[in-house]
């Protein structure tokens, strides 16, 4: 059964059922900054699941789109994706957990015609917050679940909520059973072995979780439930992976044809990433250094170094757009409308990733002089994480230039530090840069460099004794408070203002360094609020004007940040100033 059947199969059951059939939210979330993209069905629902009426009524369903960010990394694997859709349904208030676990019981062994025996299923073995939930064993039993089938788990497995707080409750989920061997006696969905597969879940929300940790009942009781449309499509048609299905077969079987060496792992990322990419450029996105656009670049930059990796001509990335346009037209109309659109974001970024590629290269031979200057024949991992996370240089490509030069690359050295960027990604989830902005785009950018600016033309014009005690950012200001026990004079104002302006129009470079605290401190850099970085900090140095430590982001070069002007300069506390500023864009 192809995906687009088992989809309309599910929007058809549960519009039967007298579900309103709502569309997809877009992947760029509405009106919410507390994520990237939209991550679950519920996601865009959340005012409803807490009481708001819903134009459509109590019971929805719909097809969501979705991008998870927080396992890139593991893409490539049989099981990964970044771009998913989600089939869900919604009780707003309506029906709770009997008529729930009764329509997808019959959803599944009815309509998609999946025998009794292949199903397994989990509940709330209760805690201290919420008690075991017998009510869903019940319901599983009276449908049909054998006793010896029900599991019960804790937290870890059978509790949802979207982030640290707000609606939540236990959930039911549903498992289909491969066929594969069992690991052993105790086998059971809980296993990792592969012979269980979980395909849905449905929350009970009637709880709230509050920023303290505690829970309290909701007054509307919902319920909401999340089925993975790819893994079911992948099942249900025996196949290994998602890559063996009729959304990437089209795309992996050229890639196939395309490749000049054979890495079925690099051909999934391709497909993949390629896959999500679009959906994401579809939806608005654009590639930028910052939250959602410094995903999608990594998404199209690690695409394009597995094509270098299989030695496919970049120029087939065009024909490749058009095969998954052809083929996922009929899922996602809008891919075809906005073909010409996802083609030349695709491309501009690919044509800056190898201008990336040419820079780094000759970042890399420069460290290579140094080496031979000092009769050394490793290069240190520190520099190439540095040439990955400074200038997007992929290690891989490092070390293959240092093996050409006879150089040894000390990869131990990078793994760890990689190993460490890529946990602070994780927690981080959001790809919210550590240290940096709570919103980050092009205009609160500048203004974060333009603190550092006034930063130093504070301490150029008053003295030294001037320190940053604080900063606020948003798109239309930013305010600035500092070490200083009187008001400022309308000349100081003045030449603070002309000679942050004078930075900008020199087009300084800005550029970063990554150092422990020590030697930051050794360079001369300013260090703010080191309480919040580890022990390696990120340096970043305005040209021959400011050098400061800060965990970013910033412009690249300050030419075209605007004009700075002062608009106050006013009393924060005692010996603290406070100055608020705007750039003006021409």
């Amino acid at each position: 059964m192809k995906a687009i059947e088992i989809r309309n199969k599910y929007l058809n059951f549960f519009k039967s059922h007298g579900h309103s059939v709502i569309p997809s939210a877009p992947l760029i979330p509405e009106n919410d900054p507390s994520v990237l993209f939209t991550t679950a069905g519920m996601q865009p629902l959340v005012p409803y699941l807490l009481g708001e009426k819903h134009p459509a009524g109590t019971r929805l369903t719909d097809y969501q789109k979705c991008v998870r960010t927080v396992d890139i990394e593991e893409v490539g694997d049989n099981r990964h994706l970044t771009y998913f859709e989600m089939l869900g349904n919604w009780s707003l208030g309506d029906y709770f957990k009997e008529e729930s676990i009764k329509m997808s019981f019959d959803f599944l062994t009815k309509e998609l015609q999946i025998p009794v025996e292949k199903l397994s299923v989990t509940c709330f073995a209760g805690d201290g917050d919420c008690p075991r939930d017998e009510v869903s064993a019940k319901c599983w039993k009276e449908v049909g679940i054998p006793v010896d089938r029900i599991y019960f788990y804790g937290k870890d497995d059978n509790w949802w909520i979207a982030g640290e707080e707000g609606p939540c409750g236990p959930d039911t989920e549903m498992f289909y059973d491969t066929g594969k061997p069992a690991c052993g006696d105790n086998c059971q969905p809980s296993c990792d072995c592969g012979k269980y597969v979980e395909i849905w879940n449905n929350v009970f929300m009637e709880y709230f979780k509050d920023n303290k940790g505690n829970y309290s009942k909701l007054e509307q009781k919902n319920v909401d439930t999340g089925l993975g449309l790819e893994r079911m499509a992948m099942l249900l048609q025996g196949k290994e992976t998602p890559f063996d299905t009729e959304l990437f077969e089209p795309v992996m079987k050229k890639l196939e044809e395309l490749q000049k060496l054979d890495d079925i792992q690099s051909r999934r990322i391709i497909a993949e990433h390629l896959r999500s990419s679009m959906m994401i450029v579809c939806d608005g996105g654009r590639p930028s250094n910052i939250d959602r656009g410094y995903v999608l670049r990594r998404l199209i930059r690690r695409m394009i170094r597995h094509m270098n990796k299989l030695q496919i001509n970049l120029e087939e990335i065009s024909k490749l757009i058009e095969l998954n346009v052809e083929n996922l037209k009929e899922m996602y109309p809008d891919l075809e409308k906005n073909k010409e659109t996802i083609k030349a974001v695709i491309l501009e970024e690919k044509n800056k990733f190898v201008k990336t590629l040419t820079h780094g290269e000759k970042e890399f031979n420069k460290e290579m002089m140094k080496l031979k200057e000092q009769d050394k024949d490793v290069v240190d991992g520190q520099v190439v994480f540095r040439l990955y996370d400074t200038y997007g240089f992929p290690p891989e490509v490092t070390k293959e230039l240092a093996e050409e030069n006879g150089l040894k690359v000390d990869m131990k050295k990078f793994d760890e530090l990689f190993k460490t960027h890529q946990e602070k990604s994780r927690l981080g989830s959001e790809a919210k840069f550590k240290g940096g902005l709570a919103d980050q785009n092009e205009k609160t950018i500048s203004y974060h460099t333009a603190t550092h600016l006034l930063h130093q033309a504070l301490r150029t014009i008053l003295g030294e004794h001037v320190k940053q005690s604080g900063s606020n950012i948003t798109e239309e200001r930013l305010r600035f408070d500092f070490t200083h026990p009187q008001k400022m004079t309308k000349e100081e104002i003045q030449q603070v203002e002309d000679l942050v302006n004078e930075q900008i129009k020199r087009d300084l470079t800005v550029t970063c360094e990554e150092m422990s605290y020590e030697e930051a401190k050794a360079s001369g850099a300013i260090g703010l609020f080191t309480d919040k970085y580890g022990d390696r900090v990120k340096v970043y140095t305005i040209g021959d004007f400011s050098k400061e430590i800060c965990g970013g982001p910033h412009v690249t070069h300050t030419g075209d940040m605007g004009t700075f002007k002062i608009k106050k300069e006013e009393s924060s506390s005692s010996g603290i100033r406070r100055i608020k500023a705007i750039l003006i864009k021409e």
